[in-house]
């Protein structure tokens, strides 16, 4: 008698166990090849060595590398969209392809966020006066965050990554300024106040 496929995260014994992975993937690469198209550049547009971590949100090199503060945003989306999907699809879809629609939604988001409108949008409406879109590597390390996030939110379930996600936006908002909730706001219904604290003018 063939033995039993030992259950795990990820399953290879065959295609349909492959296939959202493989789309995954081929979601990031779609994404980059779109974000090539729109004329985003690959790396930091100011001439500098890939960094995997720019530090400083007011910096020139802000959404121009590997990771920044901002990952952490991205990072709740994918706790965001964890609980989301549960709550659609309950268990009737299975966990890797629950986890291919939180990658999908966040490339496609990623190549909404980089489009002339969104950018010109961020630089009006908020305190991103000198954003000028995402490099490619920027948005693959944005969507890992995502995929991060997910994981996350699957390992410690409901009301663990519900104060996960607490104390990262209340870490975010004491240390750059801002938050997903509040660059949620703030794209959508823009608060002069916030914007005036955030930049200190």
């Amino acid at each position: 008698m063939k033995p039993e496929p030992k259950k795990g995260l990820i399953q290879t014994d065959n295609w349909s166990h492959r296939t959202p992975w493989v789309a995954m993937a081929a979601c990031v690469v779609i994404m980059a090849a779109v974000l090539n198209f729109q004329g985003r550049l690959w790396w930091c547009r100011w001439d500098s060595p890939i960094w995997l971590w720019s530090s400083d949100v007011w910096s020139k090199h802000n959404s121009q590398h590997l990771f920044d503060p901002y990952m952490f945003t991205h990072l709740l989306h994918g706790v965001a969209f964890y609980w989301l999907g549960r709550l659609l699809f309950q268990k009737r879809i299975s966990f890797a392809w629950l986890l291919f629609t939180a990658v999908f939604v966040e490339s496609f988001w990623e190549v909404v966020e980089n489009s002339a409108y969104i950018i010109n949008r961020y630089r009006a409406a908020t305190a991103s006066l000198d954003y000028f879109g995402d490099s490619i590597l920027n948005s693959v390390g944005d969507v890992f965050a995502c995929f991060a996030g997910f994981l996350i939110a699957f390992k410690l379930r409901l009301w663990k990554s519900l104060v996960l996600f607490v104390l990262v936006e209340m870490v975010l908002i004491l240390v750059i300024k801002d938050s997903l909730l509040i660059n949620i706001l703030m794209l959508i219904y823009p608060i002069e106040a916030i914007k005036v604290w955030q930049t200190g003018y």
